[in-house]
């Protein structure tokens, strides 16, 4: 069984250090499926005590146009420390994103700096970011959106709160 459990500083990591459940996400801004686990992921959180969530990116290009800007744009709010808010943003208006324009529009209800974020996403400024998540993806064996590693064990199931909800029981004993 293969583990994944080394989180670097760099890494966008949400939730409390001494969590009991540290999920690994690999995802896609423009994958629906991608976005159910956010959803459930979000609701879960609260019923464990916290879930440490570290988010990395595997954009799908070749299914969704946008997925490589999109991750660059969260990363582009990153830079203005506001990287989570991106995040939640883009999952939240995910079937309303269908240009560039609609990202921008995202970054100015974040209250990013529109001009800094518009300079970075012209200037491709984050892609090596999101390809380097990429190529770790490869690494660690993911191919698919979402892929997530549960305490550093590979979930194999569906995205769906009821199905994520026992593999987290699971991952505590329970």
């Amino acid at each position: 069984m293969q583990r994944v459990d080394e989180i670097g500083n760099a890494e966008h990591v949400r939730g409390p250090a001494d969590a009991a459940l540290t999920v690994i996400e690999y995802a896609d801004f423009q994958c629906p499926y991608s976005a159910r686990a956010h959803i459930a992921l979000r609701d879960l959180g609260e019923r464990f005590g916290g879930i440490r969530l570290v988010y990395r990116h595997l954009p799908l290009a070749h299914l969704h146009p946008l997925a490589e800007l999109a991750a660059e744009a969260a990363e582009a709010g990153g830079s203005q420390g506001r990287f989570w808010d991106m995040h939640d943003l883009l999952y939240e208006r995910q079937r309303h994103i269908r240009d560039e324009q609609d990202l921008a529009v995202l970054a100015e209800g974040v209250d990013l700096d529109i001009e800094r974020f518009r300079a970075e996403i012209l200037e491709r400024r984050h892609r090596a970011r999101v390809q380097a998540d990429a190529e770790r993806a490869r690494h660690d064996g993911a191919t698919g959106t979402p892929t997530l590693y549960i305490n550093g064990v590979r979930y194999h199931g569906d995205s769906d709160r009821a199905s994520l909800e026992r593999a987290l029981n699971g991952a505590l004993g329970r």
